[in-house]
């Protein structure tokens, strides 16, 4: 039998730009408790950003940037009678942004030389422009799907 389903907690929306999307990236850009420290680097970043493309709406850039990276399929492990096959499966729309988010905060942190701002700025940027490390993630992560298709009748 399987577990419970960890209860979804309430995130309430960040004060500067009223979405929950940023205020989710920002929860997971936080180290240590710091939150302030995270929501500096974040608007920092997202003010690079707008500086960069010439955009008023930095929110509106923000959702493309996460529609780029958000991967629509990934695989699966399933045991089949005592083999392992990697299973592809869709994505739903929640899981993907924040597998998205986790991909451009991880490259951003394994960059060096840099502040942390300019770093996740360079990675949205990249992001935004469909280039970059959490781009080519994406895209390794449906060949995997692609190359795999031929188990999809094992998904249940």
């Amino acid at each position: 039998m399987r577990r419970r389903k960890a209860q979804e907690k309430e995130i309430l929306a960040d004060p500067k730009l009223n979405s929950k999307l940023v205020a989710k990236f920002i929860n997971m850009v936080m180290l240590e408790g710091k939150k302030s420290i995270a929501e500096k680097v974040v608007y920092g970043a997202f003010d690079i950003v707008k500086e960069h493309l010439n955009e008023p709406d930095v929110l509106k850039v923000f959702h493309k940037i996460l529609d780029n990276v958000r991967p629509r399929l990934e695989v699966k492990p399933r045991r089949v009678g005592g083999a392992t096959y990697q299973v592809p499966v869709e994505v739903r729309q929640e899981r993907g942004s924040s597998i998205a988010l986790r991909w451009i905060r991880d490259f951003a942190r394994t960059k060096k030389g840099k502040s942390m701002r300019d770093k996740l700025a360079d990675e949205l940027l990249a992001a935004y422009k469909s280039e970059g490390s959490a781009i080519k993630k994406r895209d390794d992560t449906h060949k995997m799907a692609e190359a795999n298709k031929a188990f999809a009748h094992f998904r249940w």
